[in-house]
């Protein structure tokens, strides 16, 4: 099998998880297979030498590698959306501009942004595994018996590496 045809295996394989892995991450049907399309794009762009086992400059883990591609372009994806609504205005002519304002008061809004900056830091202070492990059960919606074999660990460990990275991210919330 050709490089790009083990590369698109692999992909294929992992298509479903990476998918609902990024729409935990945006909430959008649309954006998450947007996004997993251009990780796909990227990924298959890689020289050879980037996804044949054994060759100097791989990825240890190509599904790994995969996750935090999908990762990093739903985060990117999540903050231009956020940056659209801040400053695109609605046509004063649209029915919907016309609705009434539903959106959080700017204290809660202030308070919610603060709880997800504290969040990011403790998942950034997680041991990789661990913090691989949680974004996958939470975000991915992966089960454990997956996220298990995906790290190569038993279920157990998966269970108790996602239940330490919640009780880490709980314990940063409550101290601030």
């Amino acid at each position: 099998m050709t490089h790009k045809g083990k590369a698109l295996e692999l992909f294929l394989s992992h298509r479903g998880g990476l998918v609902r892995y990024a729409h935990g991450i945006l909430r959008d049907s649309a954006h998450a297979e947007d996004v997993v399309q251009d990780a796909w794009l990227r990924f298959s762009a890689l020289p050879k030498s980037q996804t044949t086992p054994g060759a100097q400059a791989v990825p240890e883990e190509p599904v790994g590698y995969l996750y935090r591609i999908v990762r990093n372009l739903a985060i990117d994806v999540t903050r231009r959306l956020s940056r659209e609504e801040r400053y695109l205005v609605p046509q004063a002519d649209h029915p919907v501009a016309e609705a009434a304002d539903d959106s959080p008061a700017p204290d809660a809004t202030a308070e919610a942004r603060d709880d997800l900056r504290v969040m990011r830091a403790a998942m950034e202070e997680l041991p990789e595994r661990t913090r691989i492990a949680l974004e996958m059960h939470r975000f991915g919606e992966v089960k454990l018996k997956d996220i298990a074999a995906h790290l190569g660990i038993s279920v157990g460990l998966a269970h108790a590496l996602v239940v330490d990275g919640l009780e880490h991210c709980r314990e940063r919330l409550c101290r601030r």
